[in-house]
């Protein structure tokens, strides 16, 4: 059975996911929650950085424009990378990236080609060793400019 939702413009099963209704939304017989679709992250060298992702994520280059280098990553979200403008510093984020077993392999391989830094947890205190937290393995690490990377191979919930 559907139901309609925002005036009948689109239609989405039932209990999406077994979410129930809440009290937030009491009307609403489900969740539908917006979509990621892309995120700007802020590079020293935007064409490098985008690089680094696309060879550790295994992502796709995309199309890119004014002071932007897009690449994508499956299921359709873009990373633009550009400078931030000027007088701002590049403040890190944590970003965490779930991957399949034999891609974490793969780039957990090219980390240690390039003898990057990378942790088994985010203080930081057990450098070069990989975690096998919730059921799989995961890793920390840095982007070139700074920006505080994780790579899982199963998501925590």
């Amino acid at each position: 059975m559907m139901k309609s939702f925002l005036n009948s413009q689109f239609t989405m099963p039932e209990n999406i996911s077994g979410y129930q209704r809440t009290t937030l939304h009491p009307k609403r017989d489900f969740i539908m929650s917006a979509t990621f679709n892309h995120t700007i992250v802020a590079a020293a060298d935007p064409a490098a950085s985008a690089q680094f992702y696309v060879d550790i994520l295994e992502a796709e280059h995309t199309q890119s424009w004014g002071p932007f280098a897009n690449i994508m990553l499956s299921g359709g979200v873009m990373l633009q990378f550009a400078s931030p403008p000027p007088g701002y510093d590049i403040l890190p984020v944590h970003m965490a990236f779930l991957c399949p077993d034999d891609h974490f392999g793969r780039a957990l391989d090219l980390m240690k080609q390039r003898e990057l830094d990378y942790w088994a947890d985010p203080q930081r205190t057990r450098p070069q060793e990989t975690n096998t937290e919730h059921g799989g393995r995961g890793v920390y690490f840095l982007d070139p400019s700074g920006m505080y990377l994780e790579l899982i191979t199963r998501p925590y919930l």
